[in-house]
Order: structure tokens, then C-alpha cells, then sequence
């Protein structure tokens, strides 16, 4: 089939990086409603939510239009969280 794991390439679930994100700062920092973004973004409330509270983390397809929506480096936005 042409799919191959690699086991050098593969990531564990439990080898992940938390992310972290400054979403609700920089929203509320740009007067910017929880709901309009949402709307704006054509994602759910509970969605933004959950990714302000660091429940979820988006796709790269929404993180990139955060990026796009606030027009900032997605480095402001998101960064890997240490492990300590």
C-alpha cells in the first residue's frame, strides 16, 4: 500500500510536546469576541474554547489561519510547552 511507519519517524501519543498558545490574550488584546472569531474562523464556540483552555490542540490548517486572523508570527501564538 505504500504506507510505512518508521519507527525513528513515529511519535507516541505519550511522547507528544504540550503546546501552549496566547489565543484568548491576543484575542482580548484585539477587542476581538470569543463568538465573532469562531464565526469568523467557521468554527464552533465550544471549539475556541477548548483551544484557549489548552483542551485541543488545532490542525495545522486552523493554527495557520489563527495566524492569519490575528496577522502575527505563529510563534506569538503557539509554542511547545518544556518538560520538566
Amino acid at each position: 500500500f505504500g504506507f510505512f511507519l518508521c519507527k525513528e519517524n513515529f511519535t507516541f501519543w505519550r511522547d507528544r510536546m504540550p503546546v501552549d498558545n496566547n489565543v484568548c490574550d491576543i484575542r482580548k488584546k484585539l477587542g476581538i469576541t470569543q463568538i465573532k472569531m469562531a464565526e469568523d474562523l467557521k468554527i464552533t464556540r465550544q471549539t475556541m474554547t477548548a483551544i484557549e483552555t489548552n483542551k485541543y490542540n488545532p490542525s495545522l490548517e486552523l493554527a495557520l489561519k489563527i495566524k492569519e486572523y490575528f496577522n502575527v508570527p505563529i510563534e506569538e501564538i503557539f509554542q511547545l510547552k518544556e518538560e520538566k
